[in-house]
């Protein structure tokens, strides 16, 4: 009975995105789902003004902002899901570690299972935050650490990944218990209470700010003109001709810098035995595909560019917890319909449940950033925002002790 009611939301969450998502007058729909856009239309103006009034309310120091005393730096999205943000931020994690920093990267952790509310609300000591890894270990599965850091901490060995609805909490014990001095803020473009040094926004190319409107009528977080706090943005999935998004950002943003990326397929792997497969292996063969993701779509059609013939697509709602039926049921379709493979994507893959033995193979996508514009490659990207600022307060200050030396020797000799 719980699954079945669990799929029955789901598809109407399903449809529900499908027609908030449309652009345009709200017209050829039933007269109920035009009353229902038009509810949520007004729903987005009020959500409008909470978001814009809280922003005053910390631009104006009523609200305070945390520092932390050490680098912060927030990637986030303007939009809702979507974007491609896990691997940018894993990437980001990455050339830092190697640039010599104690990098720790602090997450929500969304839909991460929570403790019983009685024992949150009766509980007298504040929770820590939960360590997904502490740099050397992975100490929380993707169910209590969330999709998202979990699959950050599996690829990420020696970066600390933290847990918590509270960033500056996490961030403060990332610093002391850790000794971590660059902290990055996963999703963190409206999370204002923790101070950010450099703030990277994420733009999708294929679907750029949806219809228009905030949610819950559109996917805006807040109002596209807020792209002005942006010192760098990100535009992703794209082929390298953005000219016309690059004006409709610049008319936004005059000051922030605009790097093209694509997500790069790399490789598939057995999401049981961990075995490698070259993505050649995907030409002229019968799959089908299982996800519960954002943008289920995308990942479609890139297994049909791969030379995949997909022959069925099994959906889920974002972040669905999987239970091993609907794994053994999609294993046992796919060989039903002859496929040579169920193909998944990695962040569904650490949702699903262990199995023995599948009658086909299950693989997933392993996928990687590749910058298309703005700079070389992905370590001169992190050398030029992440350390270019403080590079040059040092040439400011050499040139400063330079000039007052020069000064001196110079009334010293008149």
């Amino acid at each position: 009975m719980r699954k079945a009611k669990i799929k029955r939301i789901e598809r109407i969450e399903h449809y529900l995105v499908r027609i908030i998502q449309q652009p345009g007058a709200d017209q050829g729909h039933p007269w109920a789902v035009r009353t229902l856009l038009s509810l949520l239309k007004g729903i987005s103006q009020v959500f409008k003004g909470v978001v814009l009034a809280r922003l005053f309310l910390y631009n104006v120091g009523i609200f305070r902002r945390y520092p932390l005393g050490c680098q912060v730096i927030s990637v986030g999205n303007i939009t809702a899901g979507g974007t491609g943000k896990t691997p940018v931020v894993e990437i980001f994690a990455r050339e830092l570690q190697k640039s010599g920093r104690k990098v720790a990267i602090l997450s929500r952790g969304y839909r991460k299972k929570e403790l019983p509310w009685y024992q949150r609300l009766f509980s007298e000591t504040i929770e820590p935050p939960r360590v997904v890894s502490d740099g050397n270990r992975l100490l929380l599965d993707s169910e209590m650490g969330g999709d998202e850091p979990y699959m950050l901490a599996s690829n990420l060995p020696g970066v600390v990944v933290l847990v918590d609805k509270n960033r500056v909490k996490s961030g403060r014990y990332a610093v002391k218990r850790f000794g971590c001095d660059t902290l990055i803020l996963d999703d963190g473009f409206q999370y204002q209470k923790l101070r950010h040094r450099l703030e990277i926004v994420l733009v999708d190319k294929t679907n750029p700010f949806g219809n228009a409107h905030l949610l819950p009528r559109g996917v805006l977080r807040e109002p596209i003109r807020n792209l002005k706090r942006a010192d760098f943005i990100f535009i992703t999935k794209s082929d390298g001709h953005s000219e016309a998004l690059r004006q409709q950002i610049r008319a936004l943003n005059n000051r922030a810098e605009i790097i093209e990326c694509c997500h790069q397929p790399r490789f598939l792997q057995n999401v049981y035995t961990a075995e490698r497969v070259p993505l050649e292996w995907l030409k002229g063969r019968t799959v089908t595909s299982l996800s519960g993701i954002a943008v289920p779509q995308s990942f479609e059609n890139s297994l049909r560019l791969m030379g995949a013939r997909v022959i069925h697509c099994e959906r889920y709602a974002d972040h669905h917890r999987y239970h091993a039926q609907e794994i053994i049921d999609a294993v046992n379709r796919a060989a039903d319909l002859h496929a040579d493979a169920l193909m998944t994507t990695e962040k569904d893959a650490v949702r699903f449940p262990r199995l023995e033995t599948t009658p086909v193979p299950v693989y997933y996508v392993r996928v990687d950033i590749e910058l298309l514009s703005g700079t070389e490659n992905f370590h001169d990207a992190v050398e030029h925002i992440c350390f270019r600022k403080s590079a040059q307060g040092k040439a400011a200050s050499s040139g400063q002790a330079a000039a007052h030396a020069t000064a001196s020797n110079e009334e010293n000799h008149s």
